[in-house]
């Protein structure tokens, strides 16, 4: 990392300011597909930095070393750029690198009279990442973290599952995650992170970090938890580094006296305080157990939770589907398999090819905008931190193709597609998601989908367009199912019984993607045109 720091002039301050204001809403940690065009630009920035070295190297010995790491970088991920991207680390580190680090570089090379990298790269500002990029990036490690149990060890190393560009976190790595950690309160994290950072300084890891630095933030996250014996250990040991510290110092005086009151205090209290939690305890045990629905979410993530009985495993089955002698799959039906009985959900296979698949991406990315949610009070779309992703919308109007794939869609299904909405192609960002919701109007929602006048979403069909190496299936809390992106393939379910009433065993969500790149595509088809195709029932559940 560069160390070295020169002062900008002001007309530079405000011309990089008005740059990065150009990209403030770019959202890039949101779409693993978008960010592969942040590689290319890396890319070409670090051709321009080698062509100003050479120009200046002697002078310029440590821009040098910079530029061969990067092109080294460079090089590998470009060969692969969503498979390197499928790696959290390396969408964080990227993030991290363009919104902090190269501002660092372009500080020292604007001291000297050479400006042929500077215009480069001031060019290029106006299409790096922001301060949100690189704390998304870095808030979606930490939810990673948690949703699949992995210990900050193993992400640091890279040890992930299924990887192709296994990465390293440094220590400004893993002290830069707690300290955005610590800015939102979250001392769990902030621990686990300073902590992380401290061991690889202890097994000799260069830093410009200090070990007095990491010890502070790690001490005071500690206390925060309630653990000031172990708080007063992490102070003792940066007053033996730094005995001046006035911080350490007064904590140091506070954590003893704390400790001391609290071996002060009666017996009778923690007698009691035992035996009130022996009681909570066994009136716990005595109601039935239920498990919020964040937990159950997080367990079908991890491929955990309920199973399906073997009894109801054997009425699952495969077929080669026509749909009732549809002309279109009289000679040629499609491979169809049940993966869930209740709600009934099915998967079709080889039904989108992948010239098709490599169509509709291209079509989509560069209208990519981050996904939004409609406010159930106000009614505004807004961004919302649960769903991280970027969709765009299409229609036969862009390519033919996307007419023929809703023909197919209607072909297969029964349904009527011209009221449907456009297909929806969305791509997931690093550690993308979208937590549990209901894809159909609820009771408390009777103006969800006024505005289209097309009734209520009767039915949902998911397109998988990619391969997901770990993470990233679609799964029902209530119900335990779990649904693994398979490329090619798409499922369907309905949301509405023939009643009209809403099928609430269909809530669902997204698993955030632990490695790898998902694109999947989706058709919401609404209630009028199915007035014959689907005809209502007189039960509510049928």
């Amino acid at each position: 990392m560069l160390t070295l720091r020169m002062e900008l002039p002001c007309w530079c301050l405000l011309l990089l300011s008005c740059l990065q204001s150009l990209s403030a809403h770019n959202d890039f940690f949101t779409s693993i597909g978008q960010m592969t065009d942040l590689l290319y630009t890396e890319k070409d920035l670090v051709t321009s930095l080698k062509d100003y070295i050479r120009a200046e190297e002697n002078k310029l010995e440590q821009v040098k070393r910079w530029a061969d790491k990067l092109d080294s970088l460079s090089a590998t991920a470009v060969q692969d750029p969503e498979g390197f991207l499928g790696h959290p680390v390396n969408a964080f580190k990227l993030m991290k690198r363009l919104n902090t680090e190269w501002g660092d570089l372009e500080s020292l090379v604007l001291s000297d009279t050479t400006d042929g990298f500077i215009s480069n790269l001031t060019i290029q500002r106006q299409h790096f990442p922001t301060d949100e990029d690189q704390t998304g990036a870095a808030k979606a490690l930490l939810r990673l973290q948690d949703t699949y149990r992995l210990d900050a060890n193993t992400i640091s190393t890279g040890d992930l599952p299924g990887v192709k560009h296994k990465s390293l976190m440094t220590v400004e790595d893993c002290y830069e995650l707690g300290k955005i950690a610590y800015s939102d309160v979250d001392y769990y994290h902030t621990e686990l992170w300073m902590a992380q950072a401290l061991k690889q300084l202890d097994q000799g890891e260069e830093s410009t970090l200090d070990k007095v630095t990491v010890l502070d933030y790690l001490s005071y996250a500690i206390y925060q938890q309630g653990e000031i014996a172990r708080a007063l250990e992490y102070t003792k040991r940066l007053l033996q580094l730094d005995p001046e510290h006035q911080r350490a110092k007064g904590n140091l005086k506070y954590f003893e006296f704390q400790l001391e009151k609290q071996k002060k205090a009666p017996e009778n209290v923690a007698q009691k305080q035992k035996e009130q939690g022996k009681r909570e305890t066994t009136e716990k045990k005595s109601k039935k157990k239920q498990v919020p629905e964040r937990k159950k979410y997080e367990m079908l993530c991890r491929g955990e939770g309920n199973r399906m009985t073997p009894r109801r495993q054997s009425r699952l089955f495969c077929r080669y589907y026509d749909n009732n002698h549809n002309p279109s799959y009289v000679l040629s039906p499609v491979k169809q398999q049940d993966e869930w009985d209740r709600p009934y959900i099915v998967r079709f296979l080889d039904i989108i090819s992948d010239k098709e698949i490599e169509r509709v991406k291209k079509l989509a990315k560069p209208r990519l905008r981050r996904a939004t949610i409609s406010n159930p009070i106000t009614g505004v779309l807004e961004t919302a931190p649960y769903r991280i992703s970027k969709s765009a919308w299409l229609t036969g109007y862009d390519d033919p193709m996307i007419d023929q794939i809703n023909q197919r869609i209607e072909d297969l299904t029964g349904l009527e597609m011209d009221t449907a909405e456009e297909l929806q192609v969305a791509n997931y960002g690093v550690g993308g998601q979208y937590e549990p919701h209901f894809d159909f109007g609820r009771k408390d929602e009777p103006d969800a989908f006024k505005e289209l006048g097309t009734g209520n979403r009767i039915a949902t069909w998911l397109f998988y367009m990619s391969d997901v190496a770990a993470g990233g299936a679609t799964v029902f809390p209530d119900v335990g199912a779990a649904v693994w992106p398979q490329k090619g393939t798409a499922v369907f379910w309905y949301n509405l019984f023939p009643s009209g009433e809403g099928d609430y065993s269909t809530r669902h969500a997204a698993c955030p993607v632990l490695v790898g790149n998902k694109w999947v595509s989706n058709k919401w088809i609404h209630e009028r045109g199915q007035e014959w195709r689907r005809p209502c029932s007189l039960s509510e559940t049928e």
